[in-house]
This record gives structure tokens, sequence and C-alpha cells, in this order.
């Protein structure tokens, strides 16, 4: 990628409010963030996904562990996992009753929980039918791709 491109980049992530921006060209790419102090630094991205800081790695770890309602209770429980990155809702606007809580019963293609990923909202539907054992993250929390989300017994 032409440094000029990259350099004009950074000027335009200084001037607007974006803290984060990712361009892909063919086989390259280029991802530059503003750090915490105003920097912009402009790193090469890679195809796995960026370290995290050691206190969101920390706080995205003990999340599922501290916010599970109920232990997944047995290991023949089936685990829904979060097929992207996004934000986790449980409900399908602010103060509406959740789509799912625990004990309900589920069918296959209904709708779960939502993640929003770019400002898109993805409805995440039961890919088996069963009762809710757990809900695994709580309403607002970021989701990493192939976290767990439910179990379904």
């Amino acid at each position: 990628m032409d440094i000029r491109k990259v350099k004009k980049l950074i000027e335009l992530l200084e001037e607007s409010g974006i803290a984060e921006i990712e361009i892909k060209e063919g086989e390259e790419s280029v991802r530059i963030s503003r750090m915490s102090t105003g920097a912009v630094v402009a790193q090469p991205a890679m195809f796995a996904p960026p370290p995290m800081p050691a206190p969101v790695a920390a706080a995205v770890a003990a999340a599922p562990a501290a916010s599970a309602v109920v232990p997944a209770s047995a290991s023949a429980d089936h685990i829904v996992q979060a097929p992207m990155v996004g934000t986790y809702y449980s409900a399908p606007a602010p103060g509406a009753k959740p789509f799912v809580q625990i004990g309900d019963e589920v069918k296959v293609g209904q709708v779960l929980c939502i993640i929003e990923a770019m400002k898109m909202m993805n409805q995440i539907e039961s890919d088996r039918a069963g009762k809710i054992t757990s809900v695994l993250v709580q309403n607002g929390d970021p989701v990493e791709f192939g976290q767990p989300l439910f179990s379904i017994q």
C-alpha cells in the first residue's frame, strides 16, 4: 500500500472523531487506530485479531464466567456460540421482554438474541430444539466470535 495513502488516512482519522479504521485492498490491508493519548498508530492488519489491552482482555475473559446466570449443568448440553463479534442484546428493544430466559423451551429457528455488528442488528436463531439451561452473557455485553451465549438441554 502506498505510504501517501496511509498518511492521508491518518490525517482523515485525526480530523474526524473516528477511533479506528481498517482498509483492505486485495491482499494488502492496514489498520489505523487512535491510542488513548490521542496519538494515531498505523499497523499492518493481520489475519488473526489484534491483541487486546490487558484490562480489556481480562474483562472479556472474566465476563462469561462472572456473568453466567446458571452454570452449564452437563457436558451433554448444546452450546450456542456467537457467530460474530458485536454487542449482545437479549431483547428486541430496550425495556422489552427478553427473547428467551432460563427454563424456556425453544424450537429450531427461534430467535434467541440479537448481536449488533457494524450498526446491523443480527438475529441469532436456535439451531437446536430444547430447554434453555443457562444464559452465559448479559444484555449489552460485547461478545467475540465463538463465545458461548446459551446452553440448551
